[in-house]
């Protein structure tokens, strides 16, 4: 049996144990990296049995159409196919497996187009991911050629039944010569699975160098290596492993594009280079002398990392000793840095899209926290504001607050919050505080007009966006202040009196963008100097699990045991009402009314 042959062969007596995990997403990309080989094929089934991926030597490599294949139950798509009898067995197969977690395995017989029969063993192995979904890894390994050899060894067997000893020792001594071969080679993909596997978690260039130089190379028999990025055509990263020390990394973490090191060569190239004993090196570069001499490694491997046409860098492998490589050494090679090639590719994607996200969200929190201006902070109103934006996401969304004093020598004090968490939101948002404020300066409208305008002329300015909003006017009287306000479908606003009492100023009409049309209410109420009006979005009180009354009552509860203090202090008390980890950004406006107004 060819060797190639031989190790391949020990595929199948891997397994994920009886309850075996797969950690992230099967991505279909760093599968068929493991598995693109030309004996064994190898797929990936949902928990209906239908292919969610396979290599290439299970769908083209057998002469079928992927398009026509992926989606489709499995029983229906191999080679088994046109076999009713053993496309239902192997149905039964995959069902079995499913339902007892337990792995199948079984050889069975097909044949080709032109007829050919062939043998194939095939596994049937059941495993989870971190969610608990349930999968189902099908291998199969085309065994026929081995058994042809089998049986023909059989045959010679018979016939040389009465050679020589000398004959029977070699056949033992050859078979040792397998089965050392076969465990190596299960050894070694086991490997590969739990590398791969431990990929799907890398994300930033460490992690990869870590995972693959320092836990899989040493299958090898390797000591310390490590990956070589292209940035532009100016300068080579490297990052090296721990076992070659940070001394390395030091000296050698950062060099030039054209550097004779074979590393950065094999990086521009795209050619494999293998340095078996130092001789090599130094007659590839002299500058191979100081490497050798910092590291105390004699033997060196270099694989371009290579996704498509695209070459991404090199990966640099290492040995203490002088070694010559075996070609199954190579293939083992050629193999890890397919995988290390595929995860450097994701790791820069990834990276490649939070630089931009990041860069998204600063613009968009700069433009945001542009139009969150300072209230007034003179006269007899004392007014704090505080916006806090949602702990995870883009950090920007269409919440607002703003306060503001109008020609009249009224106050204005708003919220509002415009559906969305995205750019467009803070877009919409900025449009409409600032139609809102040039409506509002210099006129004396009350608030319920003042929303019946801002509505209209956002609807023919053409800004479509849906928002709730609640719109007060500070009014000075001879007696003191009075506050009018409206609602377009926002969390009512909270009034403490100067004894501790909180009053909801409820009632509330359509939000803006729906009906610009509708006429909407305004309702008064006369402010006494100590008492405490509170606006907020319903990011303060919106909780998962509760509806939003409780969050409100959880306020207002807050409020009447803590609104003594003075608005700064306040503000920063009321935020602790927010849910930890809140989904939704927060805008909140206190107004504590401090004394009749100045005249």
């Amino acid at each position: 049996m060819p060797r190639d042959h031989v190790e391949r062969s020990a595929a199948h007596d891997w397994t994920l144990g009886r309850t075996g995990r797969m950690s992230g997403s099967l991505s279909a990309r760093w599968f068929q990296a493991l598995y693109d080989t030309p004996l064994l094929f190898s797929g990936i089934l949902d928990d209906q049995g239908c292919v969610l991926d396979a290599n290439r030597a299970a769908v083209e490599g057998c002469g079928l159409d992927r398009a026509q294949t992926l989606g489709r139950p499995f029983w229906e798509c191999g080679w088994w196919a046109p076999a009713p009898e053993l496309s239902a067995r192997m149905r039964g197969w995959c069902e079995q497996a499913m339902r007892t977690g337990e792995p199948f395995r079984t050889v069975s017989h097909f044949f080709l187009g032109d007829g050919t029969r062939r043998m194939v063993d095939a596994v049937l192995i059941p495993v989870r991911d971190d969610q608990g979904d349930t999968y189902l890894v099908a291998t199969g390994l085309d065994i026929t050629d081995a058994l042809a050899a089998q049986q023909q060894r059989e045959e010679r067997a018979e016939v040389e039944a009465d050679a020589l000893r000398q004959v029977a020792a070699a056949r033992q001594r050859e078979v040792g010569v397998v089965q050392r071969a076969e465990r190596r080679a299960d050894e070694r993909l086991h490997r590969m699975v739990a590398v791969a596997l431990d990929l799907l978690s890398a994300e930033t260039v460490e992690d990869l160098v870590t995972i693959m130089v320092d836990r899989a190379m040493p299958v090898l028999g390797a000591d310390g290596g490590a990956v070589v990025v292209r940035e532009g055509r100016e300068r080579l990263r490297v990052v090296f492993g721990e076992r070659l020390g940070p001394e390395m990394q030091d000296v050698y973490g950062e060099l030039p594009y054209d550097s004779p090191l074979p590393g950065c060569w094999v990086a521009r190239t795209g050619e494999p280079l293998l340095l078996p004993r130092r001789s090599a090196g130094v007659a590839f570069t002299e500058e191979m002398i100081e490497v050798y001499e910092a590291t105390g490694r004699d033997a060196w491997a270099f694989l371009p990392l290579r996704v498509g046409t695209r070459l991404l860098g090199s990966l640099a492998v290492s040995w203490r000793e002088e070694r010559t490589f075996r070609p199954d050494e190579i293939t083992m090679l050629e193999a890890f840095a397919a995988q290390c090639a595929q995860a450097l590719d994701r790791i820069q994607h990834l990276s490649a899209q939070r630089a931009t996200a990041l860069a998204a969200q600063r613009l968009s929190e700069a433009l945001q926290h542009s139009l969150l201006t300072q209230p007034p902070t003179a006269g007899a109103l004392d007014i704090a504001v505080r916006y806090q934006p949602a702990a995870h996401g883009a950090h920007v969304g269409g919440d607002w607050y703003d306060a503001f004093e109008t020609a009249g020598g009224a106050t204005v004090l708003v919220v509002g919050d415009v559906t969305g968490h995205d750019r467009d939101a803070v877009a919409a948002m900025g449009q409409i505080r600032n139609v809102l404020r040039g409506l509002a300066y210099d006129t004396d409208d009350g608030p319920a007009v003042l929303l019946g305008r801002l509505d209209r002329a956002l609807r023919g300015l053409q800004v479509r966006a849906l928002a709730t909003a609640l719109l007060c006017r500070a009014e000075p009287t001879p007696e003191g202040w009075r506050l009018r306000w409206s609602n377009a479908g926002h969390p009512p606003a909270l009034l403490r009196g100067p004894n501790g009492g909180v009053r909801l100023l409820a009632g509330h009409d359509l939000m803006l963008g729906v009906n610009p049309g509708r006429r909407r209410r305004e309702q008064t109420v006369d402010l006494v100097a100590g008492s405490t009006l509170v606006l907020y979005t319903d990011g303060l009180v919106e909780r998962r699990r509760d509806v939003l009354d409780q969050g409100i009552a959880d306020l207002t509860l807050l409020l009447e045991q803590v609104g003594d203090e003075d608005p700064e202090r306040l503000c920063d008390l009321l935020l602790q009402v927010a849910p930890r980890g809140h989904e939704d950004d927060i805008a909140l406006l206190v107004m504590r009314c401090c004394g009749p107004p100045q005249r």
